[in-house]
């Protein structure tokens, strides 16, 4: 029962904050100048017209006409929605690379202390690498390999762009997870000579449920983001992001439509958060003390 209440506290605090947002919307429309503010020649409050800030309802109204005049178009929120899910299918591929790989590596650094000095450090600074230098040459990579019949097509460049987002909160999530057991547990099971596997399965991967979840919600929106990134630096098409800059080309003559992209790809992001989270209701016995993130 206090589960339950806390879950549906959460998801009206989450309601009141998408209404409050949306109140200052419009508010500043209404009060801020047409031209924003500028400090010092910076520009650090947002243009207040129809064209750099559109009204709610007149992107919903857009959303739902269609997307161009030839007879028979399909509606914008239709073409957001496949480019959402073109975009949903080569990050779930992406994050689903990445979580492999950062969970290997998070049990080679925990079996191995030396290798968690090595590794850790190198992973840490590959974060540090711009995805627009990244991308270029992923795609030149990928390009000159030769995998038999198979051939390296945009949308694997795509996905890889995803998975290197997506493994370093895997990678470290798990290895807090794998060390999180109590020292008293580990040496029980090294008292009956339990075997490193047997511990692993049955203490420390329980054990990193709790800090795995957060990882995982974490990895998800990361690659999300990565491959919209990676879509408009790659070129490849279908995505929610080549669409994003193929309505801002057309934002001058119909603003609304230019935003209706940008909020398909902020509720795919949600939506990715929102999978990992029924994930976390049949893992509901092992999130004790859960780490939130």
């Amino acid at each position: 029962m206090a589960a339950d209440s806390t879950r549906w506290r959460q998801v009206a605090f989450g309601a009141a904050g998408v209404v409050a947002l949306a109140a200052v919307w419009e508010g500043y429309k209404a009060v801020g100048p047409e031209q924003g503010v500028t400090i010092a020649g910076q520009a650090v409050l947002p243009r207040t017209t129809d064209l750099g800030m559109p009204h709610l309802w007149d992107m919903v109204t857009r959303a739902l006409e269609p997307a161009t005049s030839i007879a028979g178009a399909d509606a914008v929120w239709v073409a957001v929605l496949q480019a959402c899910l073109v975009t949903l299918g080569t990050a779930g591929a992406g994050l689903l690379v990445g979580a492999v790989i950062g969970v290997l590596l998070a049990l080679l650094m925990q079996r191995f202390q030396v290798a968690e000095w090595a590794v850790l450090p190198w992973l840490i600074l590959s974060q540090t690498v711009p995805l627009i230098a990244l991308a270029p040459l992923v795609v030149s990579w990928g390009g000159r390999l030769h995998l038999g019949p198979l051939q390296w097509e945009t949308w694997m460049s795509v996905a890889m762009i995803a998975s290197y987002l997506a493994f370093f909160p895997m990678a470290v999530g798990a290895l807090r997870g794998l060390k999180a057991p109590e020292q008293a547990h580990v040496d029980l099971f090294r008292t009956y000579a339990v075997s490193w596997w047997t511990t692993l399965l049955r203490l420390r991967l329980p054990a990193a449920v709790p800090y795995l979840l957060p990882a995982l919600r974490l990895a998800s929106a990361a690659a999300i983001l990565g491959s919209v990134v990676a879509e408009v630096s790659t070129g490849y098409k279908g995505g929610i992001g080549r669409l994003i800059i193929e309505y801002a080309q057309s934002g001058s003559a119909d603003p609304a439509k230019a935003w209706s992209p940008i909020a398909g790809a902020v509720l795919l992001g949600l939506g990715a958060a929102g999978l990992v989270a029924v994930l976390g209701l049949f893992l509901a016995r092992y999130r004790h003390n859960e780490e939130h993130a």
